[in-house]
């Protein structure tokens, strides 16, 4: 499956709360996903077999890693990478939007997943 999609078109999901994604292109090989994040939001440490490479577009975040303990800030025009299965989490520390690529795509991703 292929699917395109104009940000101001797709489907947007708030999943945690405060956290908007709009998936705007996928392929079985990879995803591109944009993000606005609301202040104060948090999304939990987790993992998935998807790497993931962000960047963003403006705000700030504070990412954790799980294993490590390691926090750093990403902030506007500050990109980010976190490997295969690798544990992470952020609070957003400011409104913030972001957009980020995953390979393999995540299918609970997917606009037509339930």
């Amino acid at each position: 499956m292929i699917s395109n999609a104009d940000v101001s078109q797709a489907k947007t999901v708030e999943n945690p709360e405060g956290i908007f994604r709009t998936t705007l292109s996928f392929g079985e090989e990879s995803m591109l996903c944009h993000f606005k994040m609301t202040k104060g939001s948090r999304i939990p440490l987790h993992n998935h077999v998807a790497v993931q490479n962000g960047y963003v577009v403006s705000g700030r975040l504070k990412f954790h890693k799980g294993e490590s303990g390691e926090t750093f800030i990403a902030e506007t025009g500050s990109s980010y990478f976190f490997a295969s299965e690798e544990f992470h989490g952020c609070e957003v520390l400011e409104d913030t939007e972001a957009v980020e690529c995953f390979s393999p795509m995540r299918p609970e991703y997917a606009p037509d997943a339930s």
